[in-house]
C-alpha cells in the first residue's frame, strides 16, 4: 500500500502517543482499520526503533543503568512473582529487550566483578535458562517474549519474514519464466553487495528498463529509503543498471521519485513486467 507523506506522519504522530507494548497495534489498527496488520507493525517497528536511538544514551547513562538496577532489586523482593523488569520497561518508555539485557549485564558484574562479552549477554538472551539465576532468567524471558520491536525473538521473526519474501519474489520470477541469478551464485561470481535477484535477460516495468530486482519485507518510509539508497541501491545501480525494489509492506508514494535514474518502486510484484525479449 502506497501513503502520502502526509498520511505517514499522521500514524507516526499517532504511535508518538503510545506506550510499546503489543495492546498498541490493537489501538493502530482501531484508528487506521484500512491498513494491514503487517504495515502498521512494521510503521510502528520503524517509528519506535527511532524513539530507541533517540533516548538510547540516556538510559545507557551509567547513574541510570545503576538507578534500573536497584530499581530491580528491590521490586524482586519485595515480590518475585511481579513482571518488574517488564513493568520498569514500560515505566520508562524504554525497550523490555534492552533494558534486561542493561539489567542482566549489570547482574552478571555483580556476580563476577567484571563485565561479560556480547557473545555470552546474546547467549543468555536468545537463552534465558543459562542465566544463573532462576528469577532474572524468568524476568527476561518476560522481556523478549513482550518486546514487538527488538530481541532475539523479534529479530528471529524478521529473518523468516524476509526470507519468506524473498521465496515468494523467486517464485513470481519462476512463474513469468523470467532467468535470474540469486544473492548466493552472485557471491561465487565474486560480487559482495548484490541485490536478491538479477535478471538474466533484462525486462520492463511501466516502460523502465529493470536488471535487478531487491525485496524488501518491510514499509519504506523516508529514513530508512534513504539509508537503502546510500547503502545499497545505486551500488546496485552503478553495478548492474536499472532495478526494481519490492516494499512489500508499502511504502511512501513520493519516494518514487527516481525512476528516471533507474530505480523503481513497487508495493507487490508487478503484473505488467515483460521480458525485452518477449
Amino acid at each position: 500500500m502506497k501513503l502520502t507523506k502526509a498520511q505517514y506522519e499522521e500514524i507516526a504522530g499517532f504511535i508518538s502517543t503510545l506506550k510499546p507494548t503489543r495492546q498498541c497495534m490493537k489501538k493502530l489498527k482501531e484508528r487506521f482499520p484500512h491498513l494491514s496488520q503487517s504495515t502498521l507493525l512494521s510503521i510502528f517497528s520503524q517509528e519506535y526503533q527511532k524513539l530507541i536511538k533517540r533516548t538510547h544514551a540516556r538510559h545507557h547513562d551509567p547513574d541510570t543503568l545503576e538507578f534500573y538496577y536497584r530499581w530491580y532489586l528491590h521490586d524482586i523482593e519485595a515480590d518475585p512473582t511481579v513482571p518488574v523488569l517488564l513493568n520498569l520497561a514500560y515505566e520508562v518508555g524504554f525497550s523490555p529487550a534492552l533494558i534486561a539485557r542493561m539489567v542482566l549485564e549489570r547482574f552478571l558484574q555483580d556476580q563476577d566483578g567484571q563485565p561479560h562479552t556480547k557473545h555470552v549477554l546474546n547467549s543468555m538472551l536468545r537463552e534465558p535458562s543459562l542465566i544463573p539465576d532462576a528469577i532474572l532468567a524468568n524476568q527476561v524471558q518476560q522481556c523478549i517474549i513482550n518486546d514487538c520491536c527488538n530481541g532475539p525473538l523479534v529479530d528471529c521473526i524478521k529473518h523468516a519474514i524476509g526470507h519468506e519474501h524473498e521465496v515468494l519474489l523467486r517464485e513470481k520470477l519462476m512463474e513469468k519464466n523470467l532467468g535470474f541469478l540469486d544473492e548466493d551464485q552472485l557471491r561465487l561470481k565474486g560480487y559482495d553487495k548484490t541485490p536478491d535477484f538479477i535478471l538474466e535477460v533484462p525486462a520492463a516495468v511501466d516502460g523502465q528498463v529493470i536488471n535487478w530486482i531487491e525485496s524488501k519485507a518491510s514499509f519504506g518510509n523516508e529514513s530508512s529509503h534513504c539509508m537503502y539508497l546510500q547503502e545499497q541501491f545505486w551500488s546496485y545501480w552503478n553495478r548492474f543498471g536499472p532495478g526494481l525494489v519490492i516494499y512489500w509492506y508499502g511504502f511512501i508514494e513520493e519516494l518514487d521519485c527516481n525512476q528516471e535514474r533507474g530505480i523503481l518502486l513497487k508495493d507487490t510484484f508487478p503484473t505488467d513486467i515483460v521480458t525485452l525479449s518477449s
